[in-house]
């Protein structure tokens, strides 16, 4: 396939990139779908379907991304090709994908060119705009219109981003408005015999989760807790610090001088009716938390440096949320959630007593919670029909 004049003067742009991709593990055996997540925002949902890949097809996935992402089972992961011809062309000999997937919108024409001529099978998805690489972008002729012809399809997360990919000349009929693809599962394990023997202790306690809190925010924290308590004088407070190795000293220095009546989860200390604190340092009980607490409080989100935890923890697994105004790298989680009123933003220690008190009527953090798992559990029938297409693309059908 010849190169068009504007992927010329693309091409002659960048000579050589970096080489990030030198070293390769060997390619697996059999089918293998090439997935490329250009950001953070895409890791989630990008790995729920390889996920689905994996489990429901038996298929090998390759994922690029300049983004960290951790190891999955049967998911190999690589940093971007060099957007050189020479470079993609040593990627695609070695990888040989059956088919490669684009997230969000972003070309590389260079891989795109070689892809096409090789007769790879292109699907861009959760499309909201098309761009270049930052640092390749330009105007170059006709590239955008070419690059985007190489997909067979273009599924745009509603009717503005389709507008956008037609206006860059992507074929009619080659976008369709398909919505948002479903993410991974935020929903944290936990041991159901601990659940259930804490749940049967608490009773109808009120309960409310303090998840990631930093010293920082303790002080607004107990200020709300203490608040909440004249008018629910059963509440506890699980208080989960954002360094677990903290756990110890915050929780002896509550006790003896702030007054509080506290029990600490690492001496298998129970929250016994007279307990106000409970002080809990696992990690791994974060799933715990979020099934017994009703209303979860996300720390490092008011005044520290961004919300340590992920959000869609919490609403997967039916807490409401409370957060300041301060999202960090969960800002793309926030920004789905805010919208569909899913969570309960404040800005200050006042608001945050504010708003543990209205969450504390069961009704309202029941309605809360309900709109947040109705932002985590959407696009299930989106990643259905991707899958269809992906099925009938690797079975050679068009």
């Amino acid at each position: 396939m010849s190169a068009s004049i504007g992927l010329k003067l693309y091409n002659l742009g960048h000579r050589r990139d970096s080489g990030q991709d030198a070293r390769r593990p060997p390619r697996p055996s059999g089918g293998l779908v090439w997935l490329h997540v250009p950001n953070e925002a895409q890791i989630s949902p990008m790995l729920a379907l390889s996920r689905r890949l994996i489990d429901e097809d038996g298929i090998e996935v390759l994922i690029t991304s300049p983004a960290e992402i951790g190891a999955r089972d049967g998911v190999t992961t690589q940093p971007p090709p060099g957007e050189t011809p020479a470079e993609a062309h040593e990627f695609l000999d070695h990888w040989r994908p059956d088919l490669a997937i684009f997230a969000e919108g972003e070309l590389r024409p260079a891989v795109l060119h070689q892809a096409a001529a090789r007769k790879i099978p292109l699907l861009l998805v959760n499309g909201s705009a098309p761009r270049f690489l930052r640092d390749r972008d330009g105007w170059y002729p006709g590239l955008m219109r070419s690059a985007l012809a190489q997909f067979s399809q273009v599924f745009a997360v509603d009717e503005a981003a389709a507008r956008l990919f037609r206006k860059a000349g992507a074929p009619l009929g080659q976008v369709a408005v398909t919505g948002r693809m479903e993410d991974e599962s935020a929903a944290l394990p936990c041991l159901e015999a601990e659940r259930a023997t804490l749940a049967a202790l608490l009773a109808t306690r009120p309960v409310w989760f303090a998840a990631g809190l930093p010293l920082t925010e303790e002080a607004a924290v107990l200020r709300a807790h203490r608040s909440a308590m004249q008018h629910s004088h059963r509440l506890l407070l699980v208080l989960a610090p954002d360094d677990p190795a903290d756990a110890a000293a915050r929780a002896a220095r509550l006790e003896t001088s702030d007054g509080w009546v506290v029990a600490l989860r690492s001496r298998e200390e129970e929250p016994d009716p007279a307990v106000e604190i409970l002080v809990v340092d696992n990690p791994a009980e974060y799933g715990l938390w979020y099934r017994l607490a009703p209303v979860t409080f996300l720390g490092g989100s008011l005044t520290g440096t961004g919300a340590s935890r992920n959000p869609f923890e919490a609403a997967a697994l039916g807490s409401a949320i409370l957060h300041g105004p301060r999202t960090g790298r969960f800002g793309p989680a926030f920004a789905r959630l805010g919208p569909a009123r899913a969570t309960r933003a404040v800005a200050s220690a006042t608001d945050l007593a504010d708003g543990l008190g209205y969450l504390l009527s069961p009704d309202r953090a029941a309605r809360l919670a309900q709109s947040a798992w109705a932002v985590v559990s959407e696009g299930s029938e989106v990643t259905d029909a991707l899958l269809g297409r992906i099925r009938s693309l690797m079975d050679g059908d068009a």
